[in-house]
């Protein structure tokens, strides 16, 4: 039983901290953090920070979760670009707030896996899954009213600027060696970009990425 666990996770990680979108904060309670985790991984579900999930990716701490999420400022029924599917744990977040979701991953088991998941917890009709170059998005798809990158990228991949909808916003790490999360806005051809918090992501790797390792 995770109900304890989650009940903390809520009240210590997150909202005695500053996440104060009440939306955000239901969203992640609904989520069980411990169907998108390895069963070696179970005692540390909803302890804050990441954990492996295969193919030299982790699942990001529920707090970075909650606040890439507050920050996206997303409402219900906003077209999301997400980057980075993984486990599938954003996405489920991002598909409990009732938006309508891509969601590009490159690695075709962890793809496989997040969307087995997402079928079983009832997510999947919110969400379009895609294999691919997510640091080149989706273009077919686009405009996008929100896009939320999951790793590193170098710089603001234009690509991914492109594809936002005027009046759009985009959340993303960028940096090499140290990263910071980004905030991206476009008003017609002006982009505001404000840097913000510190952080720890696996690399984007792609065309508009890092280069394969």
């Amino acid at each position: 039983d995770f109900s304890g666990a989650r009940a903390r996770m809520i009240r210590q990680h997150l909202a005695e901290r500053n996440i104060t979108d009440p939306e955000v904060l239901r969203a992640m309670e609904a989520v069980p953090r411990e169907a998108f985790i390895l069963p070696s991984e179970y005692d540390e579900a909803y302890d804050d920070h990441p954990l492996r999930i295969g193919c030299g990716q982790t699942i990001s701490q529920p707090y970075i979760v909650a606040y890439m999420t507050q920050l996206l400022k997303a409402e219900r029924g906003m077209k999301v670009l997400e980057i980075g599917t993984g486990s599938g744990y954003q996405t489920a977040v991002l598909a409990e707030l009732g938006l309508e979701i891509v969601s590009i991953e490159r690695h075709e088991p962890l793809l496989d896996q997040a969307v087995e998941r997402l079928e079983k917890l009832g997510y999947a009709g919110h969400v379009e899954f895609l294999l691919g170059d997510g640091s080149v998005g989706s273009p077919e798809d686009a405009p996008f009213e929100r896009i939320i990158v999951t790793a590193a990228s170098p710089r603001v991949p234009d690509s991914l600027v492109q594809q936002l909808a005027d009046g759009g916003r985009m959340v993303i790490p960028v940096g090499i060696g140290s990263q910071r999360l980004v905030v991206v806005e476009r008003h017609g051809e002006r982009l505001d970009m404000v840097d913000g918090l510190g952080v720890i992501f696996v690399k984007l790797v792609g065309e508009e990425g890092f280069e394969e390792s």
